[in-house]
């Protein structure tokens, strides 16, 4: 097998963490992974490292694999996402009103 780069060692790294820590599902909605030369074979096309396909393909494989890192779509980042969705936070940032009443009175002075 041919010397793979850096990108491609840190996503078979990063697929087959998944498969230890019972993430890794095929295809991304189906079964979860509990074969590891499955799970090799699923690293290594998502790295573009594959020795079944063609170069172009292998690099088109990688793009959409480091495309899909940066926004946070691997199954590692799957269920942070679930627990806290965008726009949501565990503490209201903003002051509410206490029984129809003002949090804060307002400063007689005006400041």
């Amino acid at each position: 097998m041919a010397k793979q780069s850096r990108v491609q060692e840190e996503t078979v790294h990063r697929v087959v963490h998944e498969l230890k820590e019972g993430k890794l599902k095929i295809r991304g909605t189906g079964p979860k992974v509990k074969n590891p030369k499955q799970a090799i074979a699923i690293a290594l096309h998502e790295a573009g490292a594959s020795n079944q396909e063609s170069p172009v393909k292998n690099r088109e494989n990688l793009r959409k694999t480091k495309a899909k890192e940066q926004k946070g779509d691997t199954a590692a980042n799957a269920r942070s996402k679930k627990a806290h969705p965008p726009g949501r936070s565990s503490r209201r940032s903003r002051a509410r009103p206490l029984n129809g009443l003002a949090v804060r009175p307002p400063n007689p002075a005006g400041r």
